[in-house]
């Protein structure tokens, strides 16, 4: 006895009319099929998009028998922990990770942050020196900073800044974000990897605890402890990374000895400098340490009454600028690259609370298609981009 359906029609009968249609209008068959072709893709696509970005990239590393993990030129907290982070995930799926960088680990927090966590980072000069031709970019977009640096197309990006630069496989920049480490310590959460005991050794799945803390002073460093520039994911991460913290070498990075040539430096801004309105500007003349610079500009911008400021120092024939803004009116990243676009070979960029730049003394002084300018002129054009005339 055929089984009924809903309505008392029999299953059979129901089979016998579908054929009785397909013999009858083969068009509407091909529609049937291709609109399930359809709705299968769809579906597809749909899976790829709720997939965790971390399992994407987790994925793509585990293709690969080995990576360059490339940091961006005189790396800082925020892009050695990314550098960790990465190196921790490709390890997980037994690729080889080298961590790698151009330019030199300058600033105190900077090395103590290598030396206390104990990292192996590798100085390249060359693209022939990366050790892979798969190249993962953290902290930065665009390969920058040594010989064959334009030749360098990475296969994964991941980074907070602006930019055009992309991955062939990979890309994630989110500009909102005030760190990139806020990003790989979401794959990780993502991953349902937690966060070991800073007392224990960390098992399969297990945040380490170096990386942890490593990822904690990077979120802490680009966002001022989180008081600058950060968003909602910064608190996320650093509330998901809170049990792996080893505190005591928290403290022990974040308040390294400071070198003499930093004091002097920020005294020499301070005393040297100029304020109009709101804005301020210094030139601390010769440096050995460039680093000292930028901060410089930090404790410049603690004056009462003063809301952006740019602080100028030169070393080895190039003038290096680090500019600060609590003042919604300047986005010292567009602020800096206006005031030097038309110097030949400068180059400057950032946030809108911080921004950075460098120009060729040379060129500064009249070498190549401009005629130049002095620093007096310079420091006019830095407060007329400060006031956005230009």
């Amino acid at each position: 006895m055929p089984l009924a359906a809903a309505g008392g029609v029999g299953v059979p009968e129901v089979v016998d009319s579908t054929a009785a249609v397909a013999l009858e209008d083969p068009p509407l068959v091909v529609l049937a099929v291709a609109a399930l072709v359809v709705l299968g893709v769809a579906g597809w696509i749909v899976a790829r998009l709720r997939r965790p970005k971390g399992a994407t990239f987790k994925q793509l590393l585990a293709d690969r028998d080995e990576i360059s993990v490339l940091m961006h030129p005189n790396p800082d907290p925020d892009a050695m922990a990314c550098a960790m982070a990465v190196r921790t995930l490709a390890e997980s799926v037994d690729t080889q990770a080298t961590m790698q960088y151009s330019g030199q680990i300058r600033h105190q927090e900077n090395r103590a942050f290598e030396t206390v966590l104990d990292l192996d980072f590798e100085r390249v000069d060359d693209a022939s020196e990366l050790t892979s031709k798969n190249v993962v970019l953290v902290d930065h977009n665009a390969a920058r900073g040594f010989s064959g640096a334009d030749g360098v197309s990475p296969f994964a990006v991941i980074d907070h800044h602006p930019g055009d630069g992309t991955g062939t496989d990979f890309t994630d920049v989110r500009t909102d974000n005030g760190a990139c480490a806020s990003i790989l310590a979401e794959y990780f959460e993502d991953l349902n990897w937690e966060p070991s005991d800073p007392d224990d050794e960390a098992g399969t799945m297990q945040l380490p605890t170096d990386l942890a803390t490593g990822l904690v002073y990077g979120i802490q460093a680009d966002t001022k402890s989180l008081t600058k520039g950060c968003s909602a994911a910064e608190f996320e991460a650093a509330s998901y990374l809170f049990e792996g913290v080893d505190e005591d070498v928290l403290d022990r990075i974040a308040n390294p000895e400071v070198d003499a040539e930093v004091l002097e430096v920020k005294a020499r801004a301070i005393t040297n400098r100029e304020v109009r309105n709101a804005f301020a500007f210094a030139n601390v003349g010769s440096v050995d340490n460039a680093d000292a610079i930028p901060q410089a500009a930090d404790e410049l911008l603690r004056l009462e009454g003063v809301t952006a400021v740019v602080v100028a120092g030169e070393k080895e024939g190039t003038v290096h600028l680090s500019g600060r803004s609590r003042d919604d009116r300047v986005h010292m990243g567009k602020t800096l690259r206006s005031a030097v676009e038309d110097i030949p070979m400068a180059e400057a960029g950032g946030h809108a609370r911080m921004g950075g730049g460098q120009i060729s003394l040379d060129h500064m002084e009249g070498l190549g298609p401009s005629s130049g300018l002095t620093m007096p002129e310079l420091t006019d054009r830095l407060f007329d981009a400060m006031s956005g005339d230009i």
